[in-house]
């Protein structure tokens, strides 16, 4: 919170990202910290939900239906009242030489109109609407200052109700602008600008594949792919521990292109024997979706030599389960159960794509007998409904 006097009317500056902060800018420039006085979460949470809505007169009855639920309380109105006291004497050790600020009205309650309310969140969502109209330099000098104003969540330490849709709103709102903003200035190769606004914007949302992306492609124009490969690392972790899904095909392909700059870095030896050290691990081998695609494309090849049956299998678990569970199940027995030289990829939450090499179909069913005979072995609780689709793999025929 910072005052300063402008004319003859006072500014009173509210800040509401992150924590309530108390501080002051004096007329001269200079600036002075405001301690607070203690008070409890709900005096402070009554005074924020009036800052919040200080452009507006606010009635009795909705602060009491917010605040003070039938339920809960059998004098609502003189509960109200004392809120009330209680808040005008916190504004008052804050700012002891303005007059009363919070002043009653027939049936409602409103700011002192002398006293100019400024608010970080009215100014953050004005300066994200005016960067939408403005053009180069100018949009991304107001995309950087919209993205600073954003300190931490909106009002972070507040749990009631009436926070949780407006914290998701400039959530949003932030992150929107942080796309932005990292989209301008990579057309402008500011890389290192860019690694900055994505790792503000991890501590909001660290899932989101397009923060990713721009991290490590700044990473990697900077020279650094070593580094960018350990952000990809971090994020795939992360990503499955929390959601267990895997990184978007593109954030794939760039990890590809960080790794292949690292390996450019090795001399001979130690490629070959990164190379060869490489899936040591038993069981079947494990991929993302775009990379099942393309050694099936190279067993199309393959198969087109060697007249081998391989086998492409469909596992889904339907609808009548609990979806993260009975997927990493599923994915164990299928990791245990098939062969080294067997793939598997995960298609969605409840299914997963299997390439049986060397086998026939007549084979793949034989496999699938012993995948839900195994499954149902070591999960005799579930209620997963487990169904196979069988494809032959067809060998990539010459044009």
């Amino acid at each position: 919170m910072r005052r300063m006097d402008m004319g003859e009317k006072s500014v009173i500056y509210f800040e509401l990202f992150g924590s309530f902060s108390i501080g002051n800018t004096a007329s001269g420039g200079n600036k002075e910290s405001i301690i607070p006085g203690k008070t409890g979460k709900k005096v402070l949470s009554f005074l924020q939900y009036l800052i919040v809505n200080h452009t507006r007169s606010i009635s009795l009855e909705e602060l009491i239906e917010q605040f003070w639920p039938e339920a809960d309380s059998r004098d609502p109105g003189n509960a109200l009242k004392n809120m009330i006291f209680r808040a005008r004497s916190y504004l008052k050790k804050m700012f002891p030489e303005q007059k009363e600020l919070l002043q009653k009205r027939p049936g409602c309650y409103m700011w002192n109109p002398d006293v100019k309310i400024e608010v970080d969140t009215e100014q953050f969502e004005q300066g994200y609407l005016e960067s939408r109209k403005a053009e180069g330099e100018e949009r991304v000098r107001l995309l950087f200052r919209t993205v600073s104003l954003y300190k931490g969540d909106f009002l972070a330490g507040n749990e009631s109700d009436w926070t949780a849709p407006l914290r998701h709103y400039y959530q949003t709102l932030y992150l929107d602008a942080c796309k932005e903003v990292l989209s301008a200035l990579q057309e402008e190769e500011r890389w290192t600008e860019m690694i900055g606004i994505c790792e503000q914007a991890y501590e909001v949302d660290f899932s989101m594949d397009s923060f990713v992306m721009y991290h490590m492609q700044a990473l990697i124009a900077l020279g650094q792919p070593e580094k960018a490969v350990e952000r990809y690392q971090m994020f795939r972790k992360a990503l499955w521990q929390e959601y267990e899904i895997e990184p978007m095909e593109q954030v794939e392909e760039m990890h590809v292109l960080a790794a292949g700059m690292c390996q450019d870095t090795m001399d001979s030896q130690n490629v070959l024997k990164l190379v060869s050290e490489a899936g040591e691990e038993n069981g079947a081998f494990f991929c993302t979706f775009g990379v099942f695609r393309s050694i099936v494309a190279l067993e199309r090849r393959h198969l087109a030599r060697s007249r081998q049956p391989s086998t492409l299998v469909i596992v889904s678990l339907g609808d009548q389960i609990a979806p993260t569970t009975d997927a990493r199940r599923l994915q164990r027995v299928l990791m245990e159960g098939l062969r080294t030289g067997d793939l598997v990829a995960r298609l969605d939450a409840g299914s997963y794509i299997v390439m049986l090499s060397g086998a026939s179909v007549e084979n793949a069913w034989q496999v699938a007998g012993r995948v839900e005979q195994k499954f149902r072995r070591a999960y005799a609780n579930s209620n997963a409904n487990i169904t196979f689709r069988m494809s032959s793999l067809e060998p990539l025929t010459a044009q």
